[in-house]
Formats: structure tokens, C-alpha cells, sequence
């Protein structure tokens, strides 16, 4: 299963959480984690709201009065000695290592030296252990998330008045899709981007996925703009789109026409399925050629290079395709002593076409002194004796070429 995160109101370790509980996490999950910690005592209670029209569920850390400004050192020692299960203990380590780290760079100081204020206080303690503590109860192969909204404007922390988006959020999301929103205030704090940027996996819009759950979890506060609420959308992956076939076009009309024949055959070589020339008439009356190359994707950027390699053009037109192509067989047949491909294309079970391989037609008619026309009859007739082609429409439709 994988996770889709919908951050266009932002995020918080509230949002996340009721998100997660409201795709189908036991509340139990979360409480229970946060019971582990060695702190006071902290109870977990959820709330259905809407947000403009949206239901939801909003998580509600009750926890008593504390002035409790932890360090980094603090908060580690505290989570070593917790009785959570080792994933979500070191999960909710790296979460909190990455805020001493962010908080470190924008003070300009040691991270062992960080008081954490706002991130150190038990409602933020119980909001990373839950959200480690649900993803873990999930068990996503892979967690993904949309471009994650900041806001905009300023905002009062325990430093003062600080720039919204917050300098330590910046810094944890460094190299993530990020934009400023619809609201002019924080949308994202430092404890929802440290879970976003130490849990999510791909930073994307919706994925490939057949969706069986969406949670959705809210804010504290309902502005005017847009619904205050992160949703969680869990499914299965489904199957991506496989790549088409290309062709490759350019149009001709400076190369030695007895140069073609090698170039088809330096194409071919190079992994085309096939290439072919069309004869055009270009501007000024010019006679020319219009070369076509059908390629699978992964043999794009070899064909490309034989073509440049061996005509003279200075440009190809790229083009997506579709195609539709039956199974196809080997066979060998004896004729006149020798032996003799045959292809055979198959619909339904049964052969549809079948044909010789005129090389070893002309080889075996080279051989035996003979004149090709007479092999060939010979050969064609005996392939298909051996594999009678059977009348009427072939059964089923043919599988698109993959």
C-alpha cells in the first residue's frame, strides 16, 4: 500500500495526525505510543469538525500546564528512555535530530546547544511519536506528498517576531516543492515539516493508485481561504502507463541515394523494429526522402544516434504511437534438402500469417543452382503445409505491442 499526502492547506503534527487516525488508525495507536514516554501524563482525544464543509477529525493533545524548554539532548534522552516499540523510538530520534540540526543552522549554533521551545513542549513530543507510531502501524511500502503550502506574512515565537515561512522550516525543507498558499500566516510549522521531511518518500502530485482510504485531519484554526485539513490517500499502486513506441521522422534531401540501403541496415542494427523511406517532393522541387523509424522507448537514444551517425540531417520529429501486434513464432521447414525459416503470426492460439525467410530462400536457391522463384514456391507451400493457417477471423483481439 502507499501513502498520498495533500499539504495544500499546509501541515502541522495535529493535521498529520488526525489524518492518519481518520483513514482508519486506532486511536489506541498513537495513545498508547505517547503513553510510553516518560513525561506527564498526556491523553489523546479526537473531535469530528468541518472545514468549509469538509468533515474531519482534529486530535486534541490534552496535557498539562509545563514551561519545560527542552534541549536536544533532553528530548534524546528521553525518547532512549521510553518504553516504545525500537521503530517508532528511532523514527521520532530522527525526526527530532532533524529540528536540532534546522534550529542549529538558524541560530547560528551547536545542535547539541538547541532549546527546542514551541517542538520541545509535550503537545509536539506527542504529535511526532504519534504520526511515527501510526506510519508505522500502516506500514506503507512508500509515502508520498503534493508541494507542501508555507503561507506568508509574520508570526510570534518564542525568539520574537519571525518571518513566515518560518527560517527552521525552510531549512527542513530544503530541496522539497514548497509554495506560500492562500493564507497569510504560518500554514506549516516546524513540527509538521520535520515528520514531512523525515517520512515522505516522493515529493509528487497524485500518484498511480486505486484509493481504498482517505483520512482527512484538521487544523486548529478554519480561515476563510480554504479548508484547513491535510488529507491521507491510501490504495494500492496501480499499474503505470508502460511507454509507447516511437517514430522517429526527418526529412532528406542531401544524401547519396546509394548510402540508403546501409542506413536502414545501421538502423535496424541499432535496435529499430523496423525503417523505411517515403519519397517527398520539399520546397523548391526538390526531390527528397522522408525517413521513418518505429523504435521501442528503450531504444531511443541508440537509433537516434545512428541516424544522426549515418544520414545528414540535423533534426528529428519525435512522435508517440500506438500499436497493435499479433504473437510471433519461430519454425524451420525441410525443403529441397535444406532448411528454411518460417515466421508465424498467432491470434487467438492458432496462426494467422505465415512466411519464409527469404534469406535462406536465396541462400538454399544459391546452393542448389537453382532460380529463387522456383525455392520460394517450394518453401512457402511446405511452410504452410506444416502450419495450416485456419479460415475465418482470428479469434480474440490482438494485445497492443508493449
Amino acid at each position: 500500500m502507499i501513502g498520498w499526502l495533500d499539504l495544500a492547506a499546509g501541515a502541522s503534527g495535529d493535521m498529520l495526525l488526525g489524518a492518519m487516525v481518520d483513514a482508519g488508525v486506532p486511536l489506541d495507536v498513537p495513545a498508547e505510543a505517547v503513553a510510553a514516554l516518560p513525561v506527564e501524563h498526556v491523553v489523546l482525544e479526537i473531535e469530528q469538525v468541518t472545514r468549509h464543509g469538509l468533515g474531519a477529525t482534529r486530535v486534541h493533545v490534552r496535557t498539562p500546564p509545563s514551561d519545560t524548554a527542552r534541549t536536544w539532548a533532553d528530548v534524546r534522552s528521553l525518547l532512549a528512555a521510553s518504553a516504545l516499540p525500537a521503530p517508532v523510538r528511532d523514527g521520532a530520534l530522527a525526526v527530532f535530530e532533524r529540528l536540532a540540526v534546522a534550529e542549529a543552522r538558524v541560530h547560528r549554533t551547536d545542535p547539541e546547544d538547541v532549546h527546542f521551545h514551541e517542538v520541545g513542549a509535550l503537545d509536539a513530543l506527542a504529535d511526532v511519536v504519534g504520526v511515527v507510531a501510526c506510519l508505522e502501524y500502516l506500514e506503507l511500502d512508500r509515502l508520498t506528498a503534493s508541494s507542501v503550502a508555507l503561507g506568508s506574512g509574520s508570526a510570534r515565537g518564542a525568539h520574537g517576531v519571525v518571518p513566515v515561512p518560518g527560517p527552521a522550516v525552510l531549512e527542513l525543507l530544503a530541496g522539497v516543492p514548497v509554495h506560500a498558499g492562500a493564507v497569510a500566516a504560518e500554514m506549516c510549522t516546524p513540527t509538521g515539516a520535520a515528520l514531512l521531511a523525515a517520512r515522505v518518500d516522493e515529493w509528487t502530485t497524485l500518484p498511480a493508485l486505486r484509493p481504498e482510504r482517505v483520512g482527512t485531519g484538521a487544523g486548529q484554526r478554519d480561515p476563510a481561504e480554504l479548508p484547513n485539513v491535510v488529507r491521507l490517500v491510501l490504495g494500492e499502486p496501480a499499474d503505470p502507463a508502460l511507454p509507447r513506441p516511437v517514430v522517429l521522422e526527418a526529412n532528406v534531401d542531401d544524401l547519396d541515394p546509394r548510402l540508403w540501403p546501409g542506413v536502414l541496415d545501421a538502423l535496424l542494427a541499432a535496435g529499430a523494429s523496423d525503417a523505411w523511406l517515403t519519397p517527398i517532393l520539399m520546397k523548391k522541387g526538390r526531390p527528397a526522402h522522408t525517413l521513418s523509424v518505429l523504435c521501442r522507448p528503450d531504444a531511443v537514444a541508440a537509433v537516434q544516434a545512428a541516424v544522426f551517425a549515418t544520414t545528414s540531417t540535423i533534426g528529428l520529429r519525435v512522435l508517440e504511437v500506438g500499436k497493435v501486434a499479433l504473437d510471433r513464432t519461430q519454425a524451420a521447414v525441410t525443403v529441397l534438402g535444406g532448411q528454411v525459416g518460417v515466421k508465424l503470426a498467432v491470434s487467438g492460439g492458432r496462426p494467422v500469417n505465415v512466411s519464409v525467410e527469404f534469406d535462406d530462400v536465396a541462400a538454399l536457391a544459391q546452393d542448389l543452382g537453382l532460380p529463387v522463384k522456383e525455392v520460394l514456391r517450394a518453401a512457402t507451400a511446405a511452410a504452410e503445409a506444416a502450419h495450416p493457417v485456419a479460415p475465418g477471423p482470428p479469434a480474440g483481439t490482438p494485445p497492443l505491442w508493449r
